[in-house]
């Protein structure tokens, strides 16, 4: 998805989007592309749907599976982009929902658990919904800047602007994520004085989920980001798009997406293949 916005301008690129060669690195990334679309899109459907007919608490969810499912669909655009090259701007722009609104409601969850497990009085304040929707009105406009930001620096002379914007995002996301991982670690080896001992272990389970959450979070952040840092700066360097490279950074971004729906849904009951007993 980000390498799209990396080779926008390349001469290959420029071409009539008809006469425009597919090879093989390309038949793969048409391939992933639709993988993620087919399989994606109908699955966060249905954790939007879940949401919805559920509590309908679970805010930040809810905004994330929607973030997920322009993402989805930015994978068909880009697919069709190869014949139809009109549409290149169009998936430029959503990049920013992967650069910046995934990592963001990514990190929204991860301090919502960190908040009612560390400060829990500070929670309960900040638990009405309309905190949650004035966090997630706040991200989208960060998103929406983001993806303007995307559509603006998507030349190749703007490869390294690109390329220091979405990494220092990284690193700022990534550090979030492991503040709100320490901390509930530290929460988990705490014990309250005088906590009954039935107490003590429902409250020990609470902070082992929030802490197993945030760390699959993270892990997922660092599946997605850190390939196609390190693939960035190394483009810088050399001077020179490495189509393979950045195939193999595209196809973790993949993979790592399908994490929080699975994850989502374990937590439900309705994955039966991945429930535990």
């Amino acid at each position: 998805m980000i390498n799209s916005t990396v080779n926008f301008n390349t001469p290959e690129a420029s071409t009539n989007s008809t006469t425009q060669s597919i090879g093989l690195l390309d038949s793969l990334e048409i391939c992933v592309y639709s993988i993620s679309f087919l399989f994606g899109l109908p699955t966060h459907s249905y954790v939007i749907w879940l949401i919805i007919t559920g509590t309908g608490s679970e805010v930040f969810n809810l905004n994330l599976s929607v973030c997920e499912i322009g993402i989805c669909l930015n994978c068909f655009v880009y697919v069709l982009s190869y014949w139809i090259f009109s549409l290149s701007t169009l998936k430029v722009f959503f990049v920013g929902l992967t650069i910046s609104g995934r990592p963001l409601f990514q990190c929204l969850i991860s301090v919502e658990r960190y908040l009612a497990v560390v400060h829990p009085i500070t929670f309960l304040r900040f638990k009405p919904l309309r905190y949650r929707v004035i966090c997630c009105t706040a991200a989208w406009i960060i998103t929406l800047g983001s993806c303007l930001v995307c559509m603006y620096t998507s030349g190749e002379e703007n490869r390294p602007i690109y390329t220091w914007f979405f990494s220092l995002q990284f690193l700022f996301f990534l550090s979030i994520q492991l503040f709100c991982l320490v901390a509930v670690l530290r929460a988990l080896k705490q014990s309250g004085p005088g906590e009954r001992r039935r107490e003590r272990e429902e409250e020990n389970h609470m902070k082992r989920r929030a802490f197993h959450l945030i760390l699959i979070t993270t892990a997922s952040m660092a599946i997605i980001y850190v390939p196609y840092t390190i693939i960035g700066f190394i483009t810088i360097i050399v001077k020179k798009f490495i189509n393979l490279l950045w195939f193999v950074g595209f196809t973790c971004y993949v993979l790592a997406g399908f994490v929080h729906p699975v994850l989502y849904l374990q937590r439900t009951g309705k994955l039966f293949c991945l429930s535990l007993p």
